[in-house]
């Protein structure tokens, strides 16, 4: 790609704008600029009457979006104590939540890696669509970090304790999987995906959906409903381990593995959050109580131990601290769900 392409492109095409991250080589993660130019797009096209709905894909052959730039942020952090980063969740945030109150249809091609900032470019679209490539994931207690972008208004959400499970194991989904956790709204098979696509330029969303779209296929969680539901109901860390293990589904040993491979302190915030989030009655409050757990990273250990064992040096070996849940105090929790110094995003709560 030249360097002097833009990283989101922004067009007209027929009835529809088109908004195509455009980073290939770093799997179209975003970064400040591209929040920018997305919310600058959305700006242009609100009120023009050429523009009847937004179309939005990624570059390239592997997804639509991996995340948010969380190398830079790990940068960020270890030169300048973490402001740059503070500043690019207030405006991803607040484009998250843009994108849920637009006043046109905003249809997501959510094909291939679709993570973290991915789902929250997506996820709070109007028009969903996923194919049998997706893999769809909020990854964050990977890394030392708490879901963001919405992601914990989706999965709280989610049916049962499925939003559970996936925000603690931190794994990806396919699209039927997608589909039960109401991450996604529609199946479009990938060989149809480029005609949808450009039906879209003459044809409103919902006839496009209903000439492309196919039966999804089987979600994979359903099967797994009884264990998931009654081993994450827990509302402690400890208590949801011990289940898993005891449960007798092999599945759910697995779950309990993939856990405590986790960050103890980010898998004991996102519970937390997601609890909170199911009392919060707008994606607006979700997201400003998400702000202040992002913030709070900032000045934790593990973030920045996660970003490096995870994409940086990538040795996979992160060196969490505190070491185990047992040892994240209930003050260390608390401290997430603080005010930020800098105040919160100044979002108006909406139903």
């Amino acid at each position: 790609m030249p360097e002097t392409e833009p990283t989101v492109l922004a067009a007209k095409d027929g009835r529809v704008g088109r908004l195509v991250l455009n980073r290939p080589q770093a799997l179209n993660a975003l970064d400040l600029e591209m929040v920018r130019r997305v919310a600058a797009a959305l700006d242009a096209w609100e009120d023009d009457p050429e523009v009847a709905a937004v179309v939005i894909s990624g570059a390239g052959e592997r997804g639509l979006c991996a995340g948010g730039d969380m190398r830079g942020v790990h940068d960020d952090v270890r030169a300048g104590g973490g402001a740059a980063s503070a500043r690019f969740w207030a405006e991803e945030y607040r484009l998250n939540a843009r994108i849920a109150r637009y006043p046109k249809p905003y249809v997501a091609l959510m094909d291939g890696i679709v993570m973290g900032g991915g789902v929250g470019i997506s996820a709070h679209g109007t028009v969903r669509v996923v194919t049998e490539r997706a893999r769809v994931a909020m990854p964050e207690t990977g890394i030392g970090f708490v879901p963001d972008v919405g992601g914990t208004w989706l999965l709280s959400r989610a049916p049962g304790e499925t939003g559970t499970h996936l925000a603690l194991t931190a794994g990806p989904v396919g699209a039927g999987d997608a589909l039960l956790c109401g991450l996604a709204d529609h199946f479009v098979p990938s060989e149809r995906l480029a005609g949808f696509s450009a039906a879209l330029a003459h044809t409103p969303p919902q006839e496009a959906v209903a000439r492309y779209a196919a039966p999804a296929p089987p979600a994979a969680l359903a099967a797994h409903r009884s264990w998931i539901d009654t081993c994450y109901a827990a509302d402690d860390i400890e208590e949801i381990l011990r289940r898993l293990r005891d449960s007798g589904a092999t599945a759910a040993k697995e779950a309990a593995e993939a856990i405590e491979g986790k960050s103890p302190t980010a898998l004991k915030v996102t519970l937390a959050a997601l609890r909170r989030a199911r009392g919060l009655h707008s994606l607006e409050e979700a997201l400003e109580q998400e702000y202040r757990t992002s913030v709070a990273t900032l000045s934790s250990h593990d973030m920045v131990e996660g970003v490096r064992a995870q994409l940086v040096d990538k040795d996979r070996r992160p060196r969490w601290s505190p070491a185990t849940v047992a040892e994240v105090s209930d003050a260390e929790v608390a401290r997430h769900f603080a005010a930020p110094p800098g105040g919160g995003l100044g979002l108006h709560p909406r139903g």
